[in-house]
């Protein structure tokens, strides 16, 4: 199968399985040929996650979009994302929210990331290098929305603080081998939280989250 045929095979099935058509329509206006590694291209479009070096994943297609989707984006939105790897997820991001932050402690990634972003010409996508004891971006918080590309042992305080009043965070919850995607709408009468399901993310690193 070409690239093309495994191209329009991932999205039939992203069309059948979400609902929010503006995120599958963000997602196909993104390359993601261009965030894996040239040896994996062919594999771009295939519903799972590839390796892009140093321990790291672009991760599976429709996990993306459940996340996507239930970050409920609106175009004037501010978002960060916490773990850039590829810059794949910040790029679909850039197409939905009107400003984006992603935040990575591998200094390549980082690099590449921006690289690739800037080249195909996200404007309001940031991407910033920040040491693993960091966990966001304080100095643009807070943000309507959190994604976070890693999984967490708990739900980490310093995050939370970064979304403003019915902002949304999605992020993988449980031990380094299984997690549970959750989402968190911040209230002021607390916090509402829904499991969206099993998945697996590398690990988190930073203040409440892992040690390394």
């Amino acid at each position: 199968m070409d690239l093309q045929e495994s191209r329009e095979r991932l999205f039939k099935h992203l069309s059948w399985e979400i609902r929010d058509a503006r995120v599958v329509d963000a997602m196909k206006r993104v390359p993601r040929e261009r965030f894996v590694p040239q040896e994996l291209r062919d594999a771009a479009y295939e519903d799972h996650p590839l390796g892009i070096g140093f321990g790291q994943t672009i991760s599976q297609p429709f996990i993306v979009a459940v996340m996507l989707q239930a970050i409920e984006l609106k175009e004037t939105d501010s978002v960060l994302e916490v773990g850039t790897g590829s810059g794949y997820v910040a790029a679909i991001l850039g197409e939905l929210a009107a400003k984006v932050v992603s935040v990575e402690i591998v200094p390549e990634l980082a690099d590449s990331a921006r690289t690739t972003v800037e080249a195909l010409g996200y404007t309001n996508v940031h991407i910033h290098l920040v040491p693993k004891t960091t966990l966001g971006w304080i100095p643009d918080a807070p943000y309507d929305a959190i994604i976070v590309s890693a999984g967490a042992p708990s739900v980490p305080p310093l995050l939370l603080g970064q979304l403003r009043w019915n902002g949304r965070m999605v992020i993988p919850v449980g031990s380094r081998w299984q997690q549970n995607l959750v989402k968190i709408t911040r209230t002021p009468e607390g916090d509402i939280v829904d499991d969206l399901g099993g998945c697996f993310f590398v690990p988190l690193l930073g203040e409440g989250a892992w040690n390394g």
